[in-house]
């Protein structure tokens, strides 16, 4: 029965021709030269995966390279020589402040001192050195910009600002620009036309930079004015960067600055005795009236305070700026006193980074104590830098124009307040800066007659 349905099916089934035949012969014979040769399978299927394994690679490596390439285009350089290459407008400051730069560190230095106390002149033995690149009093225009807040208030901003400068970055000043102003400029700078850098080649061709020598203003304002871009630039080239500045109260102030690993920072602390910089602030009583009153909002109104003047005396407008100009030694001297305390026991962030300078001791021996302080900061004296410094000290007057540099007898200067002052405003000022005085050698007196007697030094050792 099974045979007789199966010839059926075989009669009723459509007979395949030749060409059917052929087909399905030829795709059987492939498939049978295939499968008897499995050696070949494998080694096209590892030529595959070796080819994808190495695009993958090549694309992961490429990736990184642009991505390397794209930060390093936007890392911020601490001062190196390489030409940054972001907008000059268009880059992010609070970045370009803080994230660290992986150029080699230069030696950095602030020197922190307070009104009237020969800074000019300290500053200016940086100014002259041609390895230097020096900026006077930059703070200022914050004090200018944000008046009248109080001298305590403006600290923060005032390290902002350093944080900036040291990096040479330059265009933080365009944030205390006025308003609707024109972009701030090289001679825009406070301080400007006495500056080396930007009165000597190449931002001027008035003078060289290597040449020892104070500069005229009045030739400096006739240089062009160069843009804070060329000036940056110019801030490249140097291994050292010092700023001197007044308006930096305290040392602890700058720790941020001293603890950042990506500086290198030192401090020259300035001092001289309160009532020398007190009798200088009365003569200079017309330029520091705005300094003086933002000091002077920062003095705590709960303390005692002596009598400014004896009883019954009548008292006028002189009187009036001599208060201020004494009073803001209250907030000074206590700022001093802070950083001596620091300075005595000094935290790891300050060990070896802190230098305490007697402005007395600069004016009696200014050749040893410039040595000194070079060496401090990695610098070397040469004949003509000491020159410039005895020159400065040893001149034939006793007092000059205030803020102006000039050579004269500095000793003589130094012990001026003696004769001028008067007992009161004399024990005024030692009321309030006793501390400071008695870590730094300065002795107080008992009478005006002990205080004019000039045979008499009120000198003793510092202990720091």
């Amino acid at each position: 029965m099974r045979g007789k349905q199966y010839q059926q099916l075989k009669l009723a089934a459509p007979r395949e021709t030749d060409a059917d035949y052929g087909r399905k012969l030829k795709t059987y014979q492939n498939h049978t030269k295939i499968t008897a040769q499995p050696g070949i399978v494998m080694k096209v299927l590892r030529r595959k995966r070796i080819i994808l394994f190495i695009a993958y690679f090549l694309l992961l490596v490429l990736t990184m390279l642009n991505l390397a390439n794209y930060r390093w285009s936007k890392e911020p350089q601490q001062c190196s020589h390489q030409t940054r290459s972001t907008a000059y407008q268009g880059r992010s400051d609070i970045r370009f402040l803080y994230r660290p730069s992986l150029a080699k560190k230069r030696q950095l230095v602030y020197v922190l001192t307070t009104w009237r106390s020969g800074s000019s002149f300290f500053g200016e033995l940086f100014n002259q050195n041609p390895e230097v690149f020096f900026l006077y009093e930059p703070m200022w225009h914050i004090w200018q910009k944000l008046y009248p807040g109080d001298a305590v208030s403006l600290q923060g901003a005032a390290r902002d600002m350093l944080s900036s400068l040291y990096r040479c970055d330059l265009s933080v000043f365009q944030l205390y620009n006025s308003p609707g102003g024109k972009n701030f400029t090289s001679l825009g700078l406070f301080g400007a036309t006495l500056n080396k850098v930007i009165c000597s080649y190449p931002l001027c061709s008035a003078y060289r930079k290597e040449v020892v020598g104070m500069v005229d203003d009045k030739v400096c304002k006739k240089c062009p004015p160069q843009s804070l871009r060329m000036l940056e630039e110019e801030c490249l080239k140097y291994n050292t960067i010092v700023i001197k500045g007044v308006r930096i109260l305290d040392v602890n102030v700058l720790a941020p600055l001293m603890e950042d690993p990506s500086l290198d920072l030192k401090v020259i602390h300035l001092v001289r005795d309160p009532r020398a910089v007190a009798n200088s602030r009365i003569k200079s009583r017309h330029g520091l009236i705005r300094e003086n009153l933002q000091v002077v909002r920062s003095r705590d109104p709960k303390l005692r305070r002596i009598p400014f003047v004896d009883p019954g005396h009548k008292m006028s407008k002189k009187d009036g700026a001599d208060y201020h100009s004494i009073g803001a030694m209250e907030v000074i001297c206590d700022r001093t006193h802070r950083s001596l305390r620091t300075a005595l026991n000094p935290p790891a962030w300050l060990k070896g980074k802190y230098l305490a300078v007697r402005y007395e001791d600069l004016v009696e021996n200014p050749v040893k104590v410039l040595r000194h302080v070079y060496r401090f900061v990695n610098l070397s004296a040469n004949h003509d830098i000491e020159s410039f410094a005895l020159n400065m000290t040893n001149g034939t007057n006793s007092s000059s124009k205030p803020f102006i540099v000039s050579s004269r007898n500095a000793t003589q200067a130094a012990s001026a307040w003696r004769t001028l002052l008067s007992i009161q405003q004399i024990k005024q000022v030692e009321d309030y800066c006793h501390q400071a005085m008695a870590v730094l050698g300065y002795e107080r007196v008992r009478t005006a007659t002990e205080a004019k007697d000039l045979s008499k030094s009120l000198l003793t050792a510092s202990k720091l």
